[in-house]
């Protein structure tokens, strides 16, 4: 099988294969507030990290140095575990690392990076944004050793999101897959319901469902100052199944409209699913005021049928749900006219902001692939072993640890026919991660049409 890979401008033949990583509710004493989660090496609690990997820095000395990181995952399950795993570096260097989690860090990022007053490193999901924070001089270019730690562990095909003008900036630290459909193997027997291997096949499925009384779709775009991305990432999965990799990579690179009229038809076809009267539960009574996150719960408990979601979807699932054919499972969000069969993907930046011995050390460590064996053990121990929501494409990390259903993710991957970064994620920021955001939360809501907020999001393009 021929793979091909369309991240960022290049067309690459290497497909890595992306590991997956699980975390628990037992250790941290981080908590979740509408303003952040703040952890630190001295909120430990239990020991989460039980057979992780020591990672001492031999060729310094950091005893007594602190660094800071500010980053979008802001759950006790993520965000724990990235302090769990930052403490297995903190205590084996005697330093202090502490993780900041905000469901509102596009925003704060943005204050504080033009403020002066940033973290030492922040975690970004967006290459745009890395590629604005570049060039407007707020973050640093990696030194040489950092680089080579990284380009040890992952793959070019990832490596590129965090180079800005052929200077590398960021390092990589997750992987997610995109094209994942949520869904009860047992609850789709009982109904009688058979996986659909087309898009009109799913629309016809929903429809189906709804005549029997069910309620296919649990549907949430709220997510603090990023309300609209979940609407974002179901148009580019769209898009890309009805138009193919180089439309899409025409559309993010802003070399066709952002409303050409194949763009506009692909808004079109999910708002006609989400507006299909019984289509849709959203436990706080409308998409646009439901957190994406908080599609769990009904899933597992059966208010739904199916959630359109990525692979971390899964530290959201109420703790002890059982995973696999006898629990909650995905599918593969199935081709559209053309009938390829793309994987959208995304993934999170570090960078940094201050230059000192103590940040180039945690970024390599972000980079390597202890990283992502500690972060695996701790997130996993934190969902009581069941999937975390953490994936990693370091090249060297223990695989052993993946469940059968991370198999299956890792699967689809592979059978990709090709793996296309997030579009939102490498538009420059003001759009990516603004106007398509605000905009397509407008059109959920009934607010604005398709014509006019396909538009607006033209008139903002920087």
């Amino acid at each position: 099988m021929k793979l091909q890979k369309h991240w960022f401008i290049a067309v690459l033949s290497v497909l890595a294969l992306v590991a997956s990583a699980c975390a628990t509710d037992e250790g941290g004493e981080a908590t979740t507030t509408t303003e952040g989660t703040t952890a630190t090496t001295a909120d430990a609690g239990t020991d989460t990290t039980e057979g992780s990997t020591d990672t001492t820095v031999d060729e310094m000395d950091l005893t007594g140095t602190e660094v800071t990181v500010f980053g979008s995952e802001s759950s006790d399950e993520e965000a724990g575990a990235m302090q769990d795993a930052l403490n297995v570096f903190a205590e084996a260097n005697g330093m202090t690392i502490t993780f900041t989690g905000a469901r509102d860090f596009s925003d704060q990022i943005n204050a504080q990076a033009a403020g002066g007053n940033p973290p030492d490193i922040a975690i970004i999901p967006q290459p745009g944004k890395v590629a604005d924070f570049a060039r407007e001089g707020f973050i640093l270019p990696l030194p040489d050793d950092v680089i080579a730690v990284l380009e040890e562990n992952w793959d070019p095909a990832f490596t590129v999101f965090g180079n800005v003008d052929g200077v590398q900036y960021g390092v990589n630290n997750k992987a997610d897959i995109k094209s994942l459909v949520w869904y009860s193997p047992t609850a789709f027997a009982d109904g009688g319901y058979a996986l659909p291997e087309s898009w009109d096949e799913l629309k016809t499925l929903t429809n189906t469902m709804i005549a029997d009384g069910n309620i296919p779709w649990c549907v949430g775009i709220e997510s603090g100052g990023a309300t609209g991305w979940p609407f974002t990432d179901w148009v580019e999965d769209l898009l890309l199944r009805y138009e193919g990799v180089d439309v899409y990579a025409q559309w993010w690179q802003h070399e066709i409209p952002f409303n050409d009229d194949r763009v506009k038809t692909v808004w079109n076809e999910v708002l006609g699913v989400w507006d299909t009267p019984g289509a849709v539960f959203a436990s706080e009574g409308s998409i646009a005021a439901t957190p994406f996150g908080a599609n769990g719960e009904p899933l597992a408990n059966g208010d739904c049928f199916m959630h359109r979601q990525a692979s971390f979807f899964s530290a959201f699932l109420p703790e002890g749900t059982v995973t696999g054919p006898d629990g909650i499972s995905v599918f593969y969000f199935p081709p559209g006219p053309t009938g390829a069969r793309p994987v959208l993907g995304g993934g999170t930046l570090p960078v940094a902001f201050r230059d000192a011995p103590e940040v180039w050390a945690v970024m390599k460590y972000y980079a390597s692939s202890e990283y992502a064996n500690n972060r695996q053990i701790a997130q996993q121990a934190r969902k009581g072993g069941e999937l975390s929501g953490f994936l990693s494409a370091a090249k060297n990390q223990d695989m052993n640890n993946y469940l059968p259903l991370e198999q299956v993710m890792i699967g689809f991957m592979l059978e990709a026919e090709t793996l296309s970064f997030d579009g939102s994620d490498l538009m420059p920021a003001a759009v990516g991660a603004g106007t398509f955001w605000t905009e397509g939360t407008s059109a959920v809501n009934g607010d604005s049409t398709v014509d006019d907020a396909t538009q607006a999001i033209e008139d903002s393009w920087p």
